[in-house]
Order: structure tokens, then C-alpha cells, then sequence
């Protein structure tokens, strides 16, 4: 459905879209067709007239676990990949904070990089316990330039968006929702964020989608006013010495 790349599958149940990441032997981490997929999935779902909600999740025991080791790596040395990929970020982004449908997410294992970046940017998100979210793009040598940085400081408090992006550090599902960066702590998050989607599907959907909107006009201004400066601090740290050097052991297996 919508034209997407294997690596995410759509699947329509009735006017509820179920948004899978489907990488599962790789715990769904993010190559290129993935990434494209997602810059191109989000005007796709508002175009969709029939969609009323959406539950996002992964196959298998991830969310995502982030950027895949081997595209970071072919980042480094591919300049016109790594601006393909700073364009699609920018899509990603504002796509799904411009997203006409109401977006729910159901992480049903590890959250990271841009996996996290896809739970801050949801509407309504439902964790397991055993799962977490977790931001690593300083500890590879990249700027975090989506997702967790843009939106944190709307959700937490500044210090504590500062902590987690400049160390990484894992952020269990019960934190998670005591901070404010997830809803519910779910013994089974893809069936409690479909009944989620089930109760919004039965209220008026002009004024389901009009008050979406309403709130994240704060979420979009908030973006806008870092995502250039942020994507062109990404996409100098790809060239760094630091993120070559630690990526290339990442990928040689040898982190």
C-alpha cells in the first residue's frame, strides 16, 4: 500500500492504517529504502481520504534500533547520499508533524535514533515495559538533528533533553512516561494502541484532525526554528574524522 519500499508495509483495517517497520533480522534499523519510505509515507497517509488513524510499530522485538551501521558507513563516503538523506530527514520530519492523520505509536521493543525520533514525532505513544527509547547520534560522532532534540524541550525539561542527547542513555519505559515521552507503559502496546485508534475513529473527524493540527502548529514552530541549522550540522558531522572512525568499527563489528 502507498508504493512503499519492502522495509515498511501499510496495511488498511477499514479507515485504521497499520504502519509496520519490516526489518525484523535487523531489528527494522534504518537503511536507504527504509529511510526514503519514510519521507514519502507521511503526505501519502494524509492524502489517503479514507485514513483516520494510524498505529506506527515494528515487526519482530524492535521498534527500530536506528541507523543501520553499513548505511552510516556508505554515508561517509557517498556525498550524494548523504544529501539525498539530509533532504529525506527534512521530509520525515515535518511530514509527520504536518500529518493530517492522527498517529499512534506501539513500541514494541527498543526505540533508537531515528526509531526514537519516530516515537517523539507520534501523536499518542504506547511502550512495553521491557523496551526503551534512546538517542546514540552523539556517541557516533553525529549531530542529532531529528526527532529527540527538536521535541524534547515541548515534552521535558531542558536539562533532562540535554542529559539524553548528549549522553545516549537509554530511557526505560516507565521513565519514559513518567517524563512525558510516552503514554502508556503496555503489556501489549500494537492491540492498546489499536483500540486507541478504534475510540478516535468513532468522534467527528474534522474535529479530531482539526485539533491535531492545532497543537502541533507549537510542535512545527518549535521545529522549524532548528531543523535547517540542525540537518546542516548533521550533514557537515558525516565528514568528520570521529564519526568515520567510529562508525567503521561499528560496521566492522567491532564497536
Amino acid at each position: 500500500m502507498y508504493d512503499m519500499p519492502t522495509e515498511i508495509d501499510v496495511r488498511a483495517e477499514g479507515a485504521l492504517r497499520i504502519i509496520t517497520l519490516n526489518r525484523p533480522d535487523d531489528l527494522n534499523a534504518v537503511n536507504d529504502n527504509l529511510h526514503v519510505g519514510l519521507a514519502r509515507l507521511w503526505q501519502r497517509l494524509t492524502d489517503d481520504s479514507a485514513a483516520r488513524v494510524a498505529v506506527l510499530t515494528g515487526s519482530g522485538k524492535a521498534f527500530s534500533a536506528g541507523g543501520d551501521f553499513s548505511y552510516l558507513a556508505e554515508l561517509a563516503e557517498d556525498a550524494a547520499l548523504r544529501a539525498k538523506t539530509i533532504r529525506d530527514g527534512r521530509e520525515i520530519v515535518l511530514g509527520m508533524a504536518r500529518c493530517r492523520v492522527p498517529v499512534i505509536a506501539a513500541v514494541n521493543g527498543p526505540a533508537v535514533g531515528l526509531g526514537c525520533s519516530l516515537v517523539a514525532l507520534s501523536d499518542i505513544v504506547y511502550i512495553a515495559r521491557d523496551a526503551f527509547l534512546a538517542d546514540p547520534h552523539v556517541q557516533v560522532g553525529l549531530v542529532a538533528a531529528d526527532g529527540g532534540p527538536l521535541t524534547w524541550p515541548l515534552q521535558i525539561s531542558l536539562l533532562l533533553a540535554k542529559e539524553y542527547a548528549l549522553t545516549g542513555a537509554r530511557i526505560r519505559a516507565e521513565r519514559a512516561v513518567q517524563l512525558g515521552l510516552a503514554n502508556h507503559v503496555a503489556d501489549d502496546p500494537v492491540t492498546e494502541a489499536t483500540a486507541c485508534a478504534q475510540r478516535i475513529m468513532e468522534l467527528p473527524q474534522q474535529a479530531v484532525e482539526s485539533t491535531k493540527r492545532v497543537l502541533n502548529i507549537h510542535l512545527e514552530r518549535a521545529v522549524l526554528a532548528s531543523l535547517d541549522y540542525a540537518l546542516s550540522a548533521e550533514h557537515q558531522s558525516f565528514t568528520t574524522e570521529d564519526f568515520r572512525s567510529l562508525v567503521g568499527r561499528l560496521a566492522a563489528g567491532k564497536g
